[in-house]
C-alpha cells in the first residue's frame, strides 16, 4: 500500500515543520505502508503540479490536514480541486483532517469531495482505516457515500500519549525545516518543534479545540526526543508546540529539571499561562535555556477576560509578565479585540499594555477575535444571527485574520477597523523605531568605539 501526504505551501519562505503529518506518517510506516511526502511548501509547486504528480504515480490514499484559518480553508479548496482532477482518472482514497474539517465534516466532505474526514486525533483512526472492512465501524471519522455523509461516533482520546510513535522525521526535508526562525535565534541556530503534551486545562470561549483534557508526555520521553534531534539533525533550539506547555508548575519544573539533568545546552520556547508565571519557576526555566514564553493574554479588562472564560485577571497578567521579564525571558503578548464588551477604551488599555511591556523579539499587533467553528463563541454568533453556519463563516465572513469576520463590540465595522488601524499603527512604529535605534547603536559603536563585531547593514 502507498500513501501520499501533502505538506501544502502557505507562501512562506521557510515553513513550519508539518508535525501532524509526521505523526501520521510514522503510524503508516509502522503498518508497512510506503509513505511519500509531497513537499509543495519547500518547492512552491503550483497546484497543477500536484494533479500531474498524481497522474504519474499510483497511490492508495492521499492525505491533507488543515487548521481553521481563512488561508488554510482556501488552500484546501484549491488542493482538493487539483486532487479530484486526478482522482477522476485514478482510484485512491482522499482523506482530510485537522481542526478545520472536524467541527463540520459534512460541509467539508461535500465541498472538497474528499472520501473521509478524520475527526480529532488521527493516529489510531488512520490505523483503523487501513484494516477495517467497512468504514461504518470506524470511530472518529465521517465519510461520504455520493452526496450522503455518514458521521460516526467520536473516538476517545489516546490516554497514554507516551505510546504514540515519534514523528517520522526521516521522511521530511529536515535541512529546510530546521531553518525556521523564532525569537532570540542566532544566525547559526537550528529550530525544531517538539510536542510535550496534548490538550489544555482551560476552556477559552474563542478556542476551536474540541478535545477536552490535558495529557502530558513523560518528561524523560520528551528529553529523549530532544536528544535525538540534537544528535541527528543538529537542532539547537526547541519550540514546544503544545497548546499549553506550562500546564502546571509541577509539569514545567519536570521539563526544566530533565533538561538540566541531561546537561542539554539548548534554547527553547513554549506557550505559557500567566497563572503559573511565578518568579521561582521562571528563574528555573531561564536556567534550563528558555528564552521566550508565548502568553495568551487577549485583554486587559477583567470583565472581558471573564466573558472569554480565560481564568485570568489583569493583576495576574501584569505580575506574570513582569516576573517573566525580570527572569530574562521575552514574553509573547497576544491580544485580541472585538469581544463582547470591547470598546475604544478597552482597546486603548490593550495598546498601553503592549507599549509598556513588548520588546523587539517579535512585532506585536492586535487582531480581531475570530469565532472559529468548534468554539463556544461560534455557537454564540450562530444563536444571535451573526453567522448562519460554517459555510457562511468560510465563504463570506472569514476572509482575513486581521479583518473582523464577526466582531461582538457595539461598534460598526468601519469604526472598528479604523480604531484597529490606529491602534496597530501606534504599535508598529515604536517596534521598528527600536529596531532602527538598535542598528544605529551598533553602527555607532563600530565607527566611534572600534567595535568590529558589527556584521554590516545588509545581512539577511
Amino acid at each position: 500500500m502507498k500513501a501520499l501526504l501533502i505538506a501544502y505551501d502557505n507562501e512562506s519562505f521557510i515553513h513550519y515543520f508539518p508535525q501532524g503529518l509526521a505523526y501520521i506518517a510514522a503510524v503508516l510506516e509502522r503498518n508497512d505502508v510506503k509513505v511519500d511526502i509531497y513537499s509543495q511548501d519547500l518547492h512552491h509547486w503550483p497546484d497543477a503540479h500536484l494533479t500531474k504528480y498524481l497522474d504519474d504515480n499510483e497511490y492508495d490514499m492521499v492525505g491533507v490536514s488543515v487548521i481553521g484559518g481563512y488561508y488554510q480553508y482556501r488552500k484546501l479548496m484549491s488542493i482538493s480541486k487539483a486532487i479530484n482532477l486526478s482522482k477522476n482518472r485514478h482510484k485512491f482514497k482522499y482523506i482530510i483532517g485537522g481542526h478545520g474539517p472536524t467541527p463540520d465534516p459534512t460541509y467539508f466532505l461535500l465541498k472538497t469531495q474528499a472520501d473521509i474526514v478524520v475527526m480529532g486525533e488521527g493516529e489510531e483512526t488512520i490505523e483503523n482505516i487501513l484494516y477495517a472492512t467497512k468504514l461504518s465501524i470506524i470511530n472518529g471519522i465521517a465519510y461520504r457515500d455520493g452526496d450522503n455523509v455518514i458521521i460516526n461516533p467520536r473516538r476517545p482520546l489516546i490516554d497514554d500519549v507516551d505510546i504514540i510513535k515519534w514523528p517520522a522525521y526521516h521522511l521530511f526535508p529536515m535541512q529546510y525545516y530546521r531553518l525556521f526562525r523564532m525569537p532570540h535565534c542566532s544566525p547559526n541556530d537550528f529550530v525544531m518543534p517538539v510536542l510535550s503534551a496534548r490538550g489544555c486545562v482551560f476552556k477559552c470561549n474563542f478556542c476551536y479545540r474540541m478535545d477536552e483534557g490535558y495529557r502530558a508526555r513523560d518528561s524523560n520521553s520528551v528529553i529523549e526526543e530532544v536528544k535525538f534531534l540534537i544528535k541527528v539533525y543538529g537542532i539547537t533550539y526547541i519550540m514546544f508546540s503544545d497548546e499549553l506547555t506550562m500546564g502546571s508548575v509541577e509539569r514545567t519544573e519536570s521539563i526544566c529539571n530533565s533538561i538540566l539533568k541531561e546537561g542539554l545546552n539548548i534554547k527553547w520556547c513554549c506557550p505559557g499561562r500567566l497563572n503559573f508565571a511565578k518568579p521561582d519557576l521562571l528563574k528555573l526555566m531561564k536556567k534550563a535555556g528558555c528564552v521566550f514564553v508565548n502568553y495568551g493574554i487577549e485583554s486587559m479588562n477583567d470583565n472581558i477576560l471573564r466573558d472569554m472564560n480565560k481564568s485570568l485577571t489583569v493583576n495576574q497578567i501584569i505580575k506574570g509578565v513582569e516576573a517573566t521579564i525580570a527572569a530574562g525571558i521575552s514574553p509573547g503578548l497576544n491580544i485580541l479585540f472585538g469581544h463582547i464588551g470591547d470598546n475604544i477604551v478597552t482597546l486603548g488599555d490593550n495598546v498601553a499594555f503592549l507599549l509598556k511591556y513588548a520588546d523587539t523579539s517579535q512585532l506585536r499587533t492586535i487582531r480581531p477575535v475570530t469565532p472559529y467553528p468548534g468554539s463556544a463563541l461560534f455557537d454564540y454568533a450562530v444563536e444571535n444571527g451573526s453567522i448562519k453556519d460554517v459555510a457562511d463563516f468560510y465563504e463570506n465572513l472569514h476572509i482575513n485574520s486581521d479583518l473582523a469576520s464577526v466582531q461582538f463590540s457595539n461598534m460598526d465595522n468601519d469604526s472598528f477597523h479604523d480604531a484597529l488601524y490606529k491602534a496597530n499603527a501606534n504599535l508598529i512604529q515604536p517596534h521598528y523605531d527600536k529596531v532602527v535605534n538598535s542598528v544605529l547603536g551598533q553602527a555607532y559603536n563600530m565607527y566611534y568605539k572600534n567595535d568590529a563585531s558589527f556584521r554590516g547593514f545588509r545581512q539577511s
